[in-house]
């Protein structure tokens, strides 16, 4: 039988950029997404991702290579490729400034010729979603950005896209504001089915979005997998803090116990737990000095990722 090509299919992909001297910037990219997936592209800065979701949604032609969305070529098929997809980036707008959003949810409307039975369907299910009633006549210049990127997110799903392309779409929102977009985009994926491609620094936007990983470095694919396999496999240490009632000590750590961090009155050490059980290492910071209290936890996000960009050498030297 026949296997059916994956929604999103990259083969070979190059992108160079023409100068006194070429600058590579995407080098032999491979990637394979299915429908419905939610997948993080993370890397550094100047790794490639940016350059890679310009080629995703259209407006840029790879140097040589494959690339095709649901069989069609981004570049190549440019009015029906854009009209099954929608971008949301966190530091420019598709909205009209001056004008309230309900008249830029209309212009958009006609710009993607959306049928305006489906278009009202749609339309207020966001509204009533992202919660957009009470501003919803107020012109985008006097929104506060929470308020904003909710109409962004509104904007790009208008038409009802199969993919969605979210370059940091949670920079600079409060922690309220960035906890509704994540739950919002959760349910997208899980309800609709809506492919999700996700560029973010923002690591809580990666654990709590995306279920697999592609880390960019040097305009390569240098790791791709699940997200709780790569967790499994560079993130399974343990991180324990502790707090003393008085200065904290100079600890005395035999080896597989890293010291983290030390402050005036605290020690937070990492751990594996394969090879120093969590009783052991508690009983050992106890033995030297007094302790007030304590957390164990796993490693955190960002530490998973830091590691994950030095085990690969995606990090600048």
């Amino acid at each position: 039988m026949k296997q059916s090509q994956p929604y999103i299919f990259i083969s070979q992909l190059n992108k160079t950029y023409k100068s006194d001297s070429d600058v590579v910037a995407l080098s032999d990219i491979n990637l394979s997404i299915e429908r419905g997936t939610a997948v993080g592209l993370i890397g550094p800065n100047g790794a490639g991702k940016s350059t890679l979701i310009k080629i995703l949604s259209g407006i840029m032609r790879p140097t040589t290579g494959i690339i095709e969305v649901d069989g069609r070529i981004p570049y190549k098929d440019r009015k029906a490729h854009v009209a099954t997809i929608g971008v949301v980036f966190g530091q420019k707008t598709q909205l009209w400034w001056d004008l309230p959003i309900s008249r830029s949810f209309d212009l958009l409307r006609d710009i993607y010729r959306v049928p305006k039975q489906r278009f009202v369907r749609t339309r207020d299910r966001l509204i009533e979603s992202l919660k957009l009633g009470s501003f919803l006549e107020r012109p985008v210049r006097q929104l506060s950005l929470g308020q904003r990127m909710r109409a962004e997110f509104a904007a790009a799903l208008l038409h009802e896209p199969a993919l969605l392309i979210l370059d940091e779409p949670t920079i600079g929102l409060d922690a309220p504001s960035k906890i509704a977009v994540r739950s919002f985009v959760r349910d997208l994926q899980r309800d609709q089915g809506v492919t999700i491609l996700l560029t973010t620094h923002d690591m809580l936007d990666v654990e709590e979005i995306v279920e697999r990983i592609v880390l960019i470095g040097h305009g390569r694919i240098l790791a791709d997998g699940p997200l709780v396999d790569l967790r499994k496999r560079f993130s399974f240490e343990r991180q324990l803090d502790v707090d003393f009632f008085d200065n904290a000590p100079d600890l005395h750590l035999p080896d597989g116990i890293e010291l983290l961090a030390k402050t005036e009155s605290r020690i937070s050490v990492a751990f594996d737990p394969n090879k120093h059980s969590p009783t052991d290492v508690i009983s050992l910071v106890a033995a030297q000095h007094q302790i007030a209290d304590m957390r164990l936890q796993p490693r955190s996000i960002e530490d998973f990722v830091t590691a994950l960009y030095e085990k690969h050498g995606a990090l600048e030297q």
